[in-house]
């Protein structure tokens, strides 16, 4: 069990929901400028596609509005169609 008692006392107080939406930003780009290593078959395929998996799940945080209510970290993403 992981123990978050380390995140309740004040993290509200200390927490830059800016900056951790970009470090979510950030990471979704590295993953997308990330080059392929000299593998092939199989190998290949799965880490093309962990990567994928990997950039949409960063980009999605980093798309995220985010609030703290009453010590509840609350990231709010849209998921509907745009346009």
């Amino acid at each position: 069990m992981i123990d978050l008692s380390r995140y309740r006392v004040g993290m509200s107080d200390e927490l830059d929901l800016d900056a951790m939406l970009q470090r979510f930003r950030d990471r979704a780009q590295a993953v997308r400028k990330r080059p392929l290593p000299p593998i092939a078959g199989d190998e290949r395929t799965a880490f093309i596609e962990q990567a994928q998996n990997d950039f949409m799940d960063f980009a999605i945080i980093g798309d995220a509005v985010a609030s703290v209510d009453d010590g509840v970290l609350t990231l709010t993403i849209d998921l509907r169609r745009q346009g």
